[in-house]
């Protein structure tokens, strides 16, 4: 799970400076709409933004991380909801970041150590021009908004189950529920994460509450229960109540995902967020510490982002067939290394993480890392 809204619409990061390039690019559109690519300087204690107005269209980032510290950065709606980000910026990296915004305001956020509120800039996007797409853009966009809003559907009655057994004080039946019921969840993180407030009710683990915050009273969602089920070993009053509030909460989220602004960058971005989750929480464990079902979601992460391609494939064949051929090569190495922890190629029944050995691990985050690297060029791929 990524951080709460507060936390940087999404994520963590790294201070990072967004300064236009000097290289012909401050005034120069491109043929797709858009301001030709903008560059981004992080350091550890600023946030600065050479250049505030840009037209509307694509928007390219590109950013070097110059602090000491890994760096995310965003960029955000004024009610904080994401447009876009990058996360796993390591110092001395660069990165770049390609989105399709519309005219109006905007914040880029910078996030030192990933903790805290970051650093932010206001910029605006102006007229300009419009982002072209095609019909193939299209009928991505509006097939990947049919699998979101498919695979929300899908959760509630897989949490319902879960949550049925935490009323019932029933804590084996809720353990076997638990995975089930977040593989929704974690398929389409990148657009569940975008509202900013849902992340932190359903899916914050403790060391991602604010500062200040109680986990007595504010920690909500499946990982609280999660740790009352098998650390805790025991159900009372309060994870009734909890029960019920995720029930309230992924209802909620159900509501509002027709409303998700998706875009074929958007889609293409959120494919390489999934991997910086995987990347982040599920290779090291943290995610699941206490049930160590990382691999389901782990599996799930990797479903969605390989469906985002999918459906981007077509598009990218025609700009950069070569990337394609390495996604599909580099997906398939992936679901074969995870196959080695399951049963079956149907099952959702994974290896408890913590059997999964040091080397195997490494093997799992290399093979994630060699995934994540192409995977980060497909929003250039699919505007080029």
């Amino acid at each position: 799970m990524s951080a709460s809204p507060r936390h940087l619409f999404v994520g963590a990061g790294t201070a990072v400076a967004v300064v236009v390039s000097l290289a012909g690019c401050t005034q120069k559109g491109d043929d797709k709409g858009g301001v030709g690519a903008i560059q981004v300087v992080s350091k550890d204690d600023s946030c600065s933004v050479s250049k505030k107005d840009f037209p509307a269209g694509h928007l390219k980032l590109n950013v070097e991380n110059r602090g000491s510290k890994v760096t995310e950065v965003y960029v955000l709606y004024p009610d904080d909801r994401i447009v876009s980000e990058r996360e796993n910026i390591g110092p001395g990296t660069k990165a770049v970041i390609t989105a399709e915004i519309k005219a109006g305001a905007y914040e880029i956020a910078c996030k030192p150590g990933m903790k805290g509120d970051g650093i932010r800039q206001k910029v605006t996007a102006t007229g300009g021009t419009a982002a072209k797409r095609s019909p193939q853009m299209d009928a991505a966009v509006g097939a990947y908004r049919q699998f979101v809003q498919a695979q929300a559907d899908a959760t509630l009655p897989k949490a319902k189950a879960f949550t049925d057994a935490v009323r019932a004080g029933d804590v084996e039946a809720a353990k076997k529920a638990y995975a089930g019921s977040r593989i929704g969840w974690e398929r389409t993180e990148p657009v569940a994460e975008s509202f900013g407030d849902i992340d932190p009710k359903v899916d914050v683990r403790e060391d991602g509450l604010e500062a200040g915050q109680d986990p007595a009273k504010d920690w909500t969602g499946w990982h609280r229960l999660e740790k009352a089920l098998w650390h805790d070993k025991k159900i009372g009053d309060r994870e009734k109540q909890l029960a019920d509030l995720l029930d309230k909460d992924l209802a909620d989220w159900v509501k509002r995902v027709g409303r998700a602004e998706i875009t074929p960058t958007s889609m293409a971005n959120g494919a390489k967020e999934l991997l910086d989750e995987v990347a982040k929480n599920k290779v090291t464990g943290e995610e699941e510490r206490y049930s160590h079902t990382d691999l389901v979601d782990f599996k799930a992460n990797v479903e969605g982002a390989e469906k985002s391609f999918e459906l981007l494939k077509p598009v990218a064949l025609k700009n950069e067939p070569a990337l394609v051929t390495q996604l599909d090569k580099q997906f398939a190495a992936m679901n074969t290394l995870l196959d080695k922890y399951r049963s079956d190629k149907t099952s959702y029944v994974f290896t408890s993480y913590e059997k999964v050995g040091k080397e195997q691990r490494k093997e799992l985050s290399d093979s994630v890392n060699a995934l994540a690297e192409p995977l980060s060029k497909l929003a250039a791929a699919v505007v080029k």
